[in-house]
């Protein structure tokens, strides 16, 4: 095992401001003038004595053993900065630096601990072009620098201090303020009505239909999962329901439904006949019905007044701007639809036969419509399920460039399909373009807020690039609206994620709650509950179920999930380190 060792030192933490942004904005000119400011930060860190321990492109953290040679550098390297700022022909990037010197562990190459923690929560706090120091660094360095030191107040430091008195160091982009960035976040809303669609009843005695059935169920459920101002219970917890017996109290009850669309269906050649019901739970009254016989081709439009009655009587008269057919109708062509229709109802299935038919589903209905791009997102879905799944022959490189390719086809087509932003934020998500896949998560969402998928898609791309208020709200509410996943056979998925969210947001006591409830704990699942009971008490004593698991566990089942965790915010990685040093290895 790879010795531990203590010392003292100065850290010195930067990163680019807005990296992600001017990354989707103008990547060339991004990567060029990052790896022109790098230049200049690596130089001077050099020239100063420092030495560069972790990189992350646009961030950088450095150790010196002279608080006063890290302030330097930090002002010198701001200055040149700014000066080729001044070029008119370059993009202008801007950088933030925190200073800390304390107690920090030495593990091989990583270097950890409460002295890294705390210059990375300053350099969170700073402004473009700013220096910030915390107390320590600005007593050692008073009278003995040139740059003027200012008081800048008490901060707050996440998981570290409520407060911390800090200082700002003087450069060349000192004149430089925060940007008051107008920035749109989703409203969580808890107390919204909640809906639930039924699965419909298919009154055909011919079960080949059940495609189209299903299909006119789930259309449904997703458009009413565009009305923002309704919670609706995920597609998979009321087929779930559907299929268990239980009682519709016990359903109702469990996820606080307020109101029930039932129904049933009928389809003969190009024909269909559909009649479905709102029901209020709380009276048992029928709140509106109706009966309807149309041709296939009219389906949209059945869709699309049953969805605007329904929420008329939940909501009253509101103005549905998401009910915009014409842009989100996947095809004119009915073949094309039916084929898609198939290859969803094959997807779901969950194995390796259905996943082979559904693919070649997928492809009639391309072929039978090129510029069907649901289906061409539909088959990049199932490939991924394919690949998660180890249905293909096919290698995991070939599925994912395969995958991609798809996606980025549909998404062209179809610049408004939820399915693709939310397939692309899941791909940008594994290659690690964490601010790619937090814009095509937000895309989603703002398509589909209820849809438990992209709760929890989103939600994973805002936890790991800082936004973990937000995103451990959005991953709750995806087990609240969806306890057993698509494809699970219990919650234990949708747990994991709230454990892990609920850890990077610093919501300790309910982390470790919802470890508790998980019927198999993973490695990954069990270093993240440790870790927050690692902030709350530095020990897992009367934690015997999570001792029990860990003890058979080696050193090797953690460390990779350490490493490969691709979140920005560097103290949850020490976090993780720290406990895996100080709990975790002295008790496997």
């Amino acid at each position: 095992m790879e010795s531990t060792r203590r010392r003292f030192a100065t850290i010195l933490a930067t990163d680019c401001v807005g990296f992600s942004k001017h990354m989707s904005e103008n990547e060339v000119g991004t990567l060029e003038s990052l790896k022109a400011c790098r230049e200049i930060i690596d130089s001077f860190i050099e020239k100063h004595g420092g030495v560069i321990f972790h990189t992350a492109g646009d961030s950088v953290l450095a150790e010196f053993n002279s608080p006063i040679e890290s302030v330097h550098c930090a002002v010198n390297f701001q200055n040149a900065i700014f000066d080729r700022n001044q070029l008119d022909d370059k993009l202008n990037l801007n950088w933030r630096v925190g200073i800390h010197c304390d107690d920090v562990i030495i593990e091989g190459d990583n270097v950890y601990g409460n002295g890294v923690n705390i210059a990375a929560r300053l350099e969170s706090q700073c402004h473009p072009g700013e220096v910030l120091i915390s107390k320590l660094i600005n007593e050692v360095i008073t009278d003995r620098i040139e740059a003027i030191s200012t008081a800048a107040g008490k901060k707050i430091l996440k998981n570290i201090s409520s407060d911390f008195e800090v200082f700002s160091i003087s450069t060349k982009n000192s004149g430089l303020k925060k940007p008051v960035e107008k920035v749109e976040k989703p409203e969580v809303q808890q107390k919204r009505p909640v809906l639930s669609v039924l699965p419909f009843k298919n009154l055909n005695q011919n079960e080949d239909s059940s495609f189209l059935i299903d299909g006119i169920f789930e259309d449904i459920t997703t458009e009413l999962s565009m009305v923002r101002q309704l919670s609706i219970v995920s597609r998979q917890s009321s087929i779930n329901f559907a299929e268990s017996g239980a009682s519709e109290e016990e359903f109702v009850k469990k996820f606080g439904v307020g109101y029930l669309i039932t129904g049933n269906a009928r389809s003969s050649g190009k024909k269909v006949r559909i009649s479905v019901s709102l029901n209020q739970t709380s009276s048992g009254q029928i709140l509106w019905s109706k009966k309807f016989d149309r041709a296939l081709d009219d389906i949209f439009e059945v869709q699309d007044e049953i969805v605007r009655n329904v929420t008329q009587e939940i909501l009253g008269e509101i103005e549905l701007l998401s009910l915009q057919r014409a842009k989100r109708k996947p095809t004119e062509n009915m073949s094309s639809y039916e084929f898609l229709l198939r290859g969803k109802e094959l997807h779901h299935q969950f194995n390796k036969e259905a996943n082979k038919e559904a693919l070649k589903m997928f492809d009639s209905a391309i072929s039978s419509d090129p510029d069907n791009a649901q289906a061409r997102a539909w088959k990049a879905c199932t490939l991924g399920q394919a690949m998660v799944r180890q249905f293909s022959d096919m290698s995991m490189e070939e599925l994912f460039k395969e995958c991609s390719s798809l996606i980025q086809q549909a998404i062209k087509i179809d610049p408004n399909d939820f399915e693709c932003h939310r397939l692309l934020s899941a791909i940008y998500s594994v290659t690690g373009d964490m601010g790619l896949s937090l814009e095509h998560g937000k895309k989603a969402y703002d398509l589909v807020p209820n849809d438990p998928r992209i709760l929890q898609q989103y939600g994973e791309a805002l936890l790991k690039t800082g936004d973990t208020k937000l995103g451990c709200d959005l991953t709750i509410l995806a087990l609240e609206y969806d306890p057993i996943a698509q494809g699970q056979t219990n919650s234990d998925k949708r747990k994991s994620d709230v454990v892990f969210a609920c850890f990077v947001d610093g919501r300790d006591e309910l982390c470790l709650k919802t470890a508790q409830e998980v019927h198999t704990l993973d490695h990954k699942t069990a270093l993240f509950a440790a870790s927050a009971a690692y902030q709350m008490k530095k020990n897992i004593d009367d934690l015997e179920w999570l001792k029990t698991r860990i003890k058979k566990s080696t050193k090797s089942d953690f460390e990779p999930i350490i490493n490969e965790l691709k979140v920005k915010d560097l103290v949850i990685i020490n976090t993780l380190r720290e406990t895996l040093g100080s709990m975790i290895l002295p008790i496997i």
